[in-house]
Order: structure tokens, then sequence, then C-alpha cells
């Protein structure tokens, strides 16, 4: 009579703590030969919010699952991936979608779970912070300016990147304070829907921004006076308009998702000031013209009556077909006097970003454009393209200022890849042009 193996899991992963940027080495051992472990990960996000993902594994026959080699047979996601269980998380009894903690100078934890059929359990946790050990926050509140600086550990002087979010406002400081653990004096400035500014984006004066941009040169004294400006969605507009209306003060473009021509206040407008068709950006007090100004192409509203439909960046489509004013909002990007790196989904269902930054590209080389102009366009990846080794499960949503539904696009794999893919194309591009070495890019696959 033969006795029957017992398992007893084992974790080992390889940096229990470092950067939210930083993949993982996460292997189960003590397993039996082909037996089945069901592995899962549990993270407290933003407001108390758990998010939860599971997969499971079949052993190899030493015994062992490695999460950086082996595809699970069942779960949350389907292929190899070392932070599968990470990016394919959803959050529990919520329709929760803020993926960061309530304070972001203190890491994550998540409880990785394995579990076989026997009901044998073991336990580990992982750390991922976006603040690097000696990076200082302070929050910015002087010239009538909303924003949170967050400084590198070490001497200065720093290259400064200044974070601009998009229409879902405030201020966004997890991406500030994962560039200062790179290397980088980053400024989050909120310009709207944060302490003491407009709950709504409608009317956004650049002078605004403007002052922004003249603090940080003054006040925080960049290297080489290098300051960029990176921004995602309409902050990746409103980047590339600022670099076109005060190319002396910015010396490099970082946008995300970008739109190429100037838009109306759309979801995140004020209904008493025009809604969708309100003004968005003014200068000297006089409106930026905007492609809902007059449109003479369009039929249907995106948000208006019915439930959206699930593709409304259809709209902007229509929109450009009234040519004459797709002209006249189109944002003059050879103004740029420094380079620019444009990221887009190719399967963006937001607004047709990979349309416009190639638009952008396109304006750039057509002026003969003499610095870097970079383009990182990312298969099966929608509007959400955010911070590496996050969820990236949450496709549709509710805006967070209209609270209207809609479809960012993309698959919860592309938007991953594509969440890595542009933070170390970042990097790489802010190092190439700064000429800086200042920090270790992670090169292991997540």
């Amino acid at each position: 009579m033969t006795t029957k193996p017992v398992s007893a899991p084992v974790f080992s992963i390889d940096a229990l703590d470092g950067l939210i940027d930083e993949p993982r080495r996460i292997v189960v051992s003590g397993l039996v030969p082909d037996e089945l472990v069901a592995v899962s990960a549990r993270t407290e996000r933003a407001h108390g919010v758990t998010w939860m993902s599971q997969a499971t594994f079949m052993a190899d026959a030493d015994g062992v699952v490695d999460l950086a080699r082996d595809a699970p047979v069942g779960g949350d996601y389907a292929e190899v991936a070392a932070m599968g269980l990470i990016w394919s998380q959803q959050p529990v009894d919520s329709t929760s979608a803020e993926l960061f903690a309530d304070d972001i100078m203190q890491p994550m934890a998540t409880t990785l779970t394995a579990e076989t059929a026997g009901g044998v359990r073991a336990e580990a946790r992982l750390f991922q912070a976006f603040a690097a050990p000696g990076v200082e926050r302070c929050e910015i509140r002087d010239d009538g300016l909303v924003g949170t600086l967050f400084t590198p550990a070490g001497p200065g002087p720093h290259p400064v990147v200044m974070v601009l979010n998009g229409s879902g406002g405030g201020i966004n400081e997890p991406r500030a304070a994962l560039l200062a653990s790179r290397g980088y004096q980053a400024f989050a400035l909120g310009y709207f829907k944060a302490p003491g500014l407009s709950p709504f984006i409608t009317e956004t004066p650049l002078e605004y921004l403007e002052a922004g941009l003249r603090w940080a040169r003054r006040e925080l004294q960049p290297k080489d006076g290098f300051v960029a400006v990176s921004g995602q969605s309409r902050g990746g507009e409103l980047a590339l308009l600022l670099g076109a209306t005060f190319p002396e003060l910015v010396s490099a473009v970082i946008a995300f998702v970008p739109g190429a021509v100037v838009h109306g206040a759309q979801g995140a407008g004020d209904p008493a000031r025009g809604g969708w068709q309100g003004t968005t950006w003014t200068r000297g007090g006089v409106p930026l013209p905007h492609l809902w100004q007059d449109n003479a192409a369009v039929h249907w509203h995106p948000w208006a009556g019915e439930a959206p439909p699930s593709r409304h960046h259809s709209v902007f489509f229509e929109g450009l077909k009234d040519t004459k004013l797709a002209a006249r909002a189109r944002i003059p990007v050879e103004n740029i006097a420094g380079p620019v790196l444009l990221i887009s989904g190719r399967d963006d269902r937001a607004w047709p970003s990979s349309l416009y930054s190639r638009m952008v590209a396109s304006a750039l080389r057509k002026h003969d454009h003499r610095h870097l102009v970079r383009h990182l366009d990312f298969d099966d990846a929608g509007h959400a393209i955010n911070l590496p080794i996050v969820p990236s499960t949450q496709i549709s949503r509710l805006h967070p200022v209209s609270k209207v539904p809609y479809t960012n696009g993309g698959t919860p794999s592309g938007n991953s890849r594509a969440d890595t893919g542009s933070w170390r194309g970042m990097l790489a591009f802010l190092d190439e042009i700064t000429g800086a070495a200042t920090h270790q890019n992670a090169h292991a696959k997540s």
C-alpha cells in the first residue's frame, strides 16, 4: 500500500518590497507534481475597497508553479504574466475605479493565498510603493496654484515634470510620486476639481497653467532649465496646448491618449455653462475655438437623452468632418520648441487617441520639427493607459464628473502591456532628452 503524497505549498517572492513599477517573481513550491493550486490576490485600495483576483495553476513535475513561467489553467487571466494576479484584479462588492492608496506615501499591501484541492493553504504579502525612500511630498498653495510637489532623494538640481490629470480632474499624485522615485522632481498640478478650484473644466484659463510653469522654473530651479509637461486625455490635449502656447516655458511634451484639437468641455463641463459644448480653455478671457462650437457635421450627441453608445468615440470622427472648424480648433503643435512623446491605444473607445497622435506627429513632420518626436501606439489598449502593474480591468465606468457611463476600450491584458510599455517608454524618453541616468528601469516581463 502506497502513501499518498501530501502537499504543503510555500510562497517564494523575489522582492517583497519595491516600487509599483517593479515586477516580482512569485513562485509556489512544495506541491505534488501535477497538483492544482488556486492562487488569489487581495489588495485594499482607495476608500477601503478590496480588489481581488484568482487563478488556478497546475504544478510541474517538481511540484512548482512559477507565475513568470506558467500560464493559469483557469481564472481571471489566461497567459504567462508574472504580475497577472495584480492587473486582473476587480473590486469586490463595489463599482470603484480608484486604483491607488488613500495615502500615496504608504505602500499598498497585497495578500497572496495559495490553496490546494485538499484545503491546505499558504499566505504571503508583497508591497507596492509609489514613493521611494527619501522622496518628499509637499502641498503647494502658492500664487493661487493647487498642487503637490514630489522631490527625489539626493541632492538636486533635478529635471522637472509637471503632471496634469484628465477630465476626472484632481491632482495626479501617484504618477508624480513615482516620477520622483525615478529621479525627476514632479509637480502634480490640479486645474479643476481640486481644493479651492472649480468642480468643472469649463472656462479654465491658460494663464493659471502658465503661472504653474513660471512657478516651477522660479522656485524649483530645474536642472538645465528643463521643465516637461505630462498630461493624460484632456491633460494630454492641455500638455500639447501649453507647449504650443508657451514654447519658452515648456522643454518637452508628454501626451498620453491626447486630443489633437481643442474640444469642448464634454463630460467634465458645467451644465450651467454649456455642458458638453461649453468652452474648455480661455486665454486673455477669450474662449479658444473648439470642435463642438456650432459643428456642422455632428448629427448626434454621445451623452444626451438615451443611454450612450458603447463606442461613443464615433462622435469625434463626425466632428472632424467639419474640416473648417477642425482647422480652427487644431492645436498648433508646430510651435512646440522641444521633444514630443505621444502615447495612444489603438482600441481607444473614449476618443480616437491613435488617430489624434498620428495627426500631431504628421503636423510636426510637415513643419520640419527639429526635435525628437516619438509615438508609442499600443495594440489592444484603450483610453485608460495608467501606471504599470495596477488593475487594468475597468473597461467601462462612470465618468467621474458627469457620472454618465462610457467605455475606455482595450482588453485587460492589452491595457496592462500598454501601462508597462508606456511607463518604460516615458522614462527612456526623459532619460534620452535630459541625458539623465537617474533610475533603473525594471526590464523583467510583467
